[in-house]
């Protein structure tokens, strides 16, 4: 087996960075895609496809992005929350490709809340 160089090494570490990133905190965004029966049935893996498409031609690399299963408003489906470090997170709700994009467009990459497409704004609290 040939021996790594320094070059090899950095590669490496380029490839997983975001795997670092996340153990570390060192994102600035996580997108999470609600994939639940009830959202999957509504379109959230074309929300998903679409959101990576988007990453991948804005070569976004600081922003995670998750699933999880159902938020409870299957009305709503398909669904996405935005958090973005030092905000209140955001719930998106009836998204499409197009939808999904623009929030990535304007949340994401310029800071600002597409209210026409958010239900609420801020964290859900039990006392």
């Amino acid at each position: 087996m040939p021996r790594l160089t320094i070059d090899d090494l950095k590669k490496i570490k380029e490839e997983h960075k975001a795997t670092f990133a996340v153990r570390e905190g060192g994102c600035r965004a996580k997108i999470t895609v609600h994939m639940g029966t009830c959202g999957i049935a509504a379109g959230a893996r074309t929300i998903m496809t679409a959101l990576m498409d988007e990453m991948a031609k804005a070569d976004v690399k600081d922003v995670i992005v998750t699933t999880s299963g159902c938020a409870g408003l299957c009305s709503r489906e398909p669904m996405a929350t935005v958090e973005i470090a030092g905000s209140p997170p955001v719930k998106y709700v009836e998204l499409n490709e197009k939808k999904i994009k623009e929030i990535f467009d304007e949340h994401i990459l310029k800071g600002n809340v597409v209210e026409k497409y958010a239900m609420v704004v801020g964290s859900e609290t039990t006392y």
